[in-house]
């Protein structure tokens, strides 16, 4: 099965998977969280998904409440701190686990791939970012500390468009 037939639902709550929340577009997947201190990323997120989202290319938040109850919200109040505080006009899933037990399929296979220092496994905090390409290969990780306008992930989303 391929990354982007894994089966996800959006915020919504309405089944999907990436190949139909995206289509044939590159994507940004990042789990994000509304209370924490990299929670200011959102606007890099957007301004992303304005600069790129025109050449086939969206970003994809993923709410998770797993790193000190970052994201305690109810899907309606992460929608409203999103739209409202941030302007988030990309597509968000479902609050989601991205590590132990009950991790989400999706993050099974994200977090196989090795950031630049050759290192995978577990998400290390909020906002960590994989950078998938169109043909849903796992394009390139970035850790939480990565600005969405850092020269490495433009270069890097440059490279998958």
């Amino acid at each position: 099965m391929s990354l982007r037939d894994i089966p996800v639902r959006t915020l919504a709550d309405a089944p999907t998977t990436l190949a139909e929340l995206a289509g044939d577009k590159a994507m940004l997947i990042v789990n994000v969280a509304s209370r924490c201190g990299l929670t200011p990323q959102y606007n890099g997120l957007v301004k992303l998904q304005q600069e790129y989202g025109p050449r086939g290319f969206t970003v994809v938040g993923v709410p998770c409440n797993q790193f000190m109850g970052q994201e305690p919200g109810s899907a309606e109040e992460i929608q409203e701190f999103c739209s409202t505080t941030y302007g988030v006009d990309f597509p968000l899933l479902e609050k989601a686990e991205v590590n132990g037990d009950g991790r989400h399929a999706l993050y099974r296979e994200l977090t196989k791939t090795a950031d630049a220092s050759g290192e995978s496994g577990d998400i290390q905090w909020n906002f960590e970012k994989f950078l998938v390409a169109r043909d849903g290969r796992v394009a390139g990780r970035f850790r939480p500390r990565t600005e969405p306008d850092a020269p490495e992930l433009a270069a890097a989303i440059e490279g998958v468009l």
